[in-house]
């Protein structure tokens, strides 16, 4: 945790808390990424413009936040691509398993005091600590 600032990560749970429950509010539905990715061609017209437009704000955000400090952080990635597949397919298939994912049931989900969220958001997060540990100090990747 070389680079580690509080107040940009506090500034920035701050946006996601914000965006989350204005999204909330405003439509009704929680601010899923795997649910909203999951049903970007399906339902009501009304509804696949605000996923479509839901994902494009997932995707411009950062090109504008580069655009507008003139600068980005620098992207490593120390893992080979087979294992970022499997991790990809391991993700999925979790999200898919615990019907939500990490911002539906961590952001959302925590926020309403949802039981169901606070025990998948235990799973996933005991998992990726878990994970970490085995890979990085037991298999050595």
């Amino acid at each position: 945790m070389e680079n580690f600032t509080p107040i940009s990560a506090l500034c920035g749970g701050a946006m996601i808390g914000l965006a989350a429950g204005l999204y909330l509010m405003l439509n009704g539905r929680i601010a899923g990424i795997s649910g909203i990715v999951g049903n970007l061609a399906s339902g009501p017209r009304k509804q696949q413009f605000e996923r479509m437009a839901f994902v494009a704000g997932l995707i411009l955000g950062p090109l504008l936040v580069t655009i507008v400090t003139q600068s980005s952080p620098a992207i490593i990635i120390n893992a080979s691509l087979p294992l970022l597949v499997i991790a990809g397919l391991l993700v999925g298939f979790g999200t898919s398993l615990g019907s939500g994912c990490t911002s539906g049931h961590g952001i959302c989900g925590l926020a309403r005091l949802s039981p169901r969220s606070m025990v998948a958001t235990l799973a996933f997060m005991g998992s990726g600590v878990a994970t970490t540990y085995l890979m990085r100090h037991l298999a050595g990747f």
